[in-house]
């Protein structure tokens, strides 16, 4: 890979990030990891005004993270790709390593703490 490819990589890594860092848009996201939803059932599901609704998708969208097809007044969603549901559950296998980490620091702070009063 050239400096430019990997520049590119990088800056389509940030971009993708970029989009998904509102949480309303990882809510969307987990509710589409289930399949296509309509905008409404989205916004029923979500307790969101249909215009911030709109706002979030058009950002999945522009991304290229969501695909949306259209039929009569209604426009339905799904994830675009597989891989874009694994980086959630990768993400939410490290948050419960990163939580573990936290609760072992404060057990230790704890127990440095007892010692101390001992």
């Amino acid at each position: 890979m050239n400096a430019s490819t990997i520049t590119e990589l990088r800056r389509f890594k940030a971009e993708f990030f970029q989009a998904l860092s509102h949480p309303t848009r990882i809510a969307i996201l987990e509710l589409l990891r289930a399949g296509e939803q309509s905008t409404g059932a989205l916004i029923e599901k979500l307790g969101v005004e249909q215009a911030n609704a709109s706002q979030h998708l058009a950002v999945l969208r522009s991304k290229r993270i969501v695909a949306n097809r259209k039929v009569g007044n209604q426009v339905f969603y799904s994830v675009r790709h597989p891989l874009i549901v694994q980086v959630l559950d990768a993400m939410k296998e490290y948050f419960v390593v990163h939580t573990r980490e936290a609760a072992a620091t404060l057990t230790a702070l704890q127990e440095a703490d007892q010692e101390v009063v001992d």
